[in-house]
């Protein structure tokens, strides 16, 4: 790792520590960020975001430590941005364990699919002759 890590890189370090020790505690995960990252620079506050999640986890959830990050670099406080990292870390870690997945089917109002889905049909149905709509399912098929 460079002088300057970005909050990716202390994100996925994070969730390698819970990899491999997933039932130690988020103290443990923070301390040990502090000990790897707290020596080097901080992290750009333009390359403030981490992976998404948005197939686990709604994005306010897994965003919802960014901004304590940020206060951190722009205090230059390891302490916050260490915070803020576990706090997105628990939303994804959590967040299915206690309400579901996002994508799951017995959870209409979260089924992103099926709404895109019907508006697909609908448009479908409406716009495309039946000759292209067969051709087309015929192309698809092979």
């Amino acid at each position: 790792m460079s002088d300057k890590p970005t909050v990716t890189d202390i994100f996925k370090r994070a969730l390698e520590i819970r990899a491999t020790d997933p039932n130690g505690s988020y103290e443990d995960v923070k301390s040990r960020l502090k000990s790897e990252f707290g020596g080097k620079g901080f992290p750009e506050t333009a390359y403030l975001t981490i992976p998404e999640y948005d197939n686990v986890v709604p994005e306010e959830d897994w965003t919802s430590g960014l901004p304590v990050v940020l206060r951190g670099i722009q205090n230059e406080d390891w302490d916050d941005v260490v915070h803020g990292i576990i706090i997105s870390l628990e939303q994804v870690e959590n967040y299915p364990k206690q309400s579901g997945r996002e994508d799951d089917p017995t959870k209409e109002w979260r089924n992103r699919g099926k709404s895109i889905g019907e508006a697909v049909d609908k448009n479908l149905d409406k716009w495309m002759p039946d000759e292209l709509m067969d051709l087309a399912k015929r192309s698809a098929s092979k």
